[in-house]
Parts: C-alpha cells; structure tokens; sequence
C-alpha cells in the first residue's frame, strides 16, 4: 500500500482464512477506539464498515501527510514504509494482541495484506467512485443478511450520516462536501439504498 497526501482510498482487510476478527460487542468498541487513535491523524476517515469477520475503511489522506521516512540507514534497504502503513500495521496487530489474550487463542488474526484502492478521480477514473465506494460500504450488513436495514446495523458510520448518532469518527463535514450528500436525512437514507450496479463495485478493490 502507497498512500499520497490528499488521496481517497477503500481500505480494507478480513478475517485470516475468513475466520471472524469480532466476536462480540465489546470487541468492535476497541477497534473504533483504536481508529481513532492510529488513523485520525493521517486522514480523514470519511465511511467506515466493521463486519465480523472483515473491515472497511474509506479515508482521505491529510495534505500535509509525510509520505517519507527520515534518512536511509544504508544504500541496501527494504522498501520505505509510510507512516499511515504503519499505523494500520500497530493497528491490527495490537488488536489482535489483545484477541489472543482476552480469548486465549494464538496466531494471526488478519490476512497478511491489508489492501486499498486508490478512488481518487483522475484521468480515466469515474469521479463517482468515492460516492460508489460510500455506498457500498454501508451497505454491506444488508447484503451480507445481518439485517433488514442499513439503520440497524450499529457498527458502521451510516448511522452519523443519517443523523442517528452523533459519531465523530468521521469527518462528516468533509464527507458531505466532497461527495455533495444530501443534508436531508430522509434523502440521504433513499440515496443510501440505491442498488449499485456489480461492473461498477469491481473498480472498488
């Protein structure tokens, strides 16, 4: 993963061999708060999705984000590695940490490549795709049969958006500015339940 100031990016990861990564409520709790404390400040998370066995992220990297590290120890070296990887990196890997202690168990808990999408518009990229993207993501409890509507579902920023909660994860302002959502409520929610055609969710990952 490469990431570059002011770009959009899907980022996500699942379960290693699709085993789940939340087991109860709690669990998913902790993974917001750490969110919040490794990511916030290298972008602004603009939708986010927790599922139980996978995750997704939509963020916009800050423009002021480093994408180097200081120096080079020798001539010889292993690729650079961003600050916002490896914030995502302690991320997951302190969650799991905490996994394999509070359930006693051992081993990975993610796949060993967490993947993103660069969604930014540019020449021959659909200037939809990050709107795309925001649907979908919030979306994927209803598609998945954990419930019957985008509301119910408690771990994903649709909710904020549609004026549910007051979350503050998400740069809402960001968000709503950047992909021109509705301010209405009600017209965000039947924007929110539009089907998204399946050629355009390949370009998500």
């Amino acid at each position: 993963m490469e990431f570059y100031q002011g770009k959009i990016y899907h980022v996500y990861n699942r379960g290693n061999n699709r085993q789940n990564i939340f087991f109860e409520r709690e669990n998913y709790l902790f993974f917001l708060k750490k969110m919040r404390k490794h990511l916030t400040r290298h972008c602004d998370v603009l939708a986010w999705c927790l599922m139980p066995n996978h995750f997704h992220w939509m963020i916009q990297v800050h423009q002021d984000y480093e994408t180097n590290t200081t120096g080079r120890e020798s001539e010889v070296q292993s690729p650079i590695v961003g600050p916002l990887n490896r914030s995502i990196s302690t991320l997951l890997s302190s969650y799991t940490k905490a996994m394999n202690r509070k359930y006693n168990r051992t081993g990975s808990l993610f796949q060993r490549r967490t993947k993103s999408k660069d969604l930014s518009p540019n020449e021959g990229v659909d200037d939809q795709y990050p709107l795309i993207c925001f649907f979908y993501i919030h979306q994927n409890p209803m598609k998945a049969k954990f419930v019957d509507k985008l509301e119910d579902w408690e771990f994903s920023s649709f909710q904020d958006f549609a004026n549910l909660r007051s979350g503050t994860l998400c740069n809402k302002k960001k968000a709503i500015e950047l992909l021109e959502l509705p301010l209405n409520a009600q017209k965000f929610k039947k924007l929110s339940y539009q089907t998204i055609p399946e050629r355009l969710l390949e370009n998500l990952f």
